[in-house]
């Protein structure tokens, strides 16, 4: 079965599917954590998993950014919308981007497409190792396994004169990782229907093991129960 298609073939209905989240007060939000928790000089801001950049629009304004994400599909929209923004392909586990930042952002669950623990570790070690002492890492989780819902069934539509979109799944659990089988029907005017399943497989961390990680990469880090979205929370660490 076909792994996120959303990222790669469906790239150019992201926006859409998502067309009700409000990145302006998620941003905002962000910006007040980061002047809240950064204490190294500098404004550059790195945004992992990016996506189409839509956080982007927003922070742009405040720091000196940079995004990437390992989907090219995805990363040619965020490129369009942000001419002034350096965009790199690079997978999280293990990117090398030769730089250093003061800021370093990964939102919406992008961090559970790592999977296992092993790969968090690597990660966020990877993390440190791009970031200034001072600087500060904002880490919006994917679910725990008491917080998930498994077996639940979700809807998401889009709805304009010339194309619909509905996405339905449920969800199921194996050794750890939330396995998600989204089904997409497209209708687009003067074209047929469009059936995709696309497979999204997120890992479900323990907050406690989060936090010990983040320790041993080198970050006195917190998590706060009030994040941006509903029951994820955020991580904060202050690389030291």
């Amino acid at each position: 079965m076909p792994k996120q298609l959303l990222y790669k073939d469906l790239a150019k209905y992201y926006d859409l599917i998502y067309h009700l989240k409000d990145y302006k007060k998620e941003s905002e939000a962000l910006i007040k954590l980061i002047s809240k928790n950064l204490k190294s000089k500098g404004k550059n801001l790195l945004e992992v998993g990016c996506g189409t950049g839509h956080h982007m629009q927003y922070l742009k304004k405040k720091y000196g950014c940079f995004g990437t994400d390992i989907n090219q599909e995805i990363l040619n929209i965020a490129k369009k919308k942000h001419k002034n923004v350096k965009f790199k392909k690079a997978d999280m586990i293990n990117m090398k981007l030769g730089q250093k930042f003061d800021v370093i952002i990964t939102m919406f669950s992008a961090i559970g497409y790592v999977k296992t623990l092993f790969n968090l570790k690597k990660t966020i070690i990877n993390f440190s190792k791009h970031l200034n002492v001072g600087g500060v890492v904002i880490i919006e989780p994917w679910f725990t396994q008491d917080v998930f819902k498994k077996g639940t069934p979700y809807m998401t539509i889009y709805d304009d004169e010339n194309l619909k979109i509905a996405r339905l799944n449920t969800n199921e659990v194996k050794n750890n990782i939330s396995i998600m089988d989204m089904h997409y029907l497209i209708a687009e005017k003067g074209k047929k229907v469009k059936h995709f399943v696309d497979r999204h497989e997120l890992g479900l961390f323990e907050i406690k093991d989060t936090l010990e990680i983040m320790k041993e990469a080198g970050f006195k880090s917190k998590f706060l129960k009030h994040g941006f979205m509903k029951e994820r929370g955020v991580f904060v660490g202050i690389k030291k």
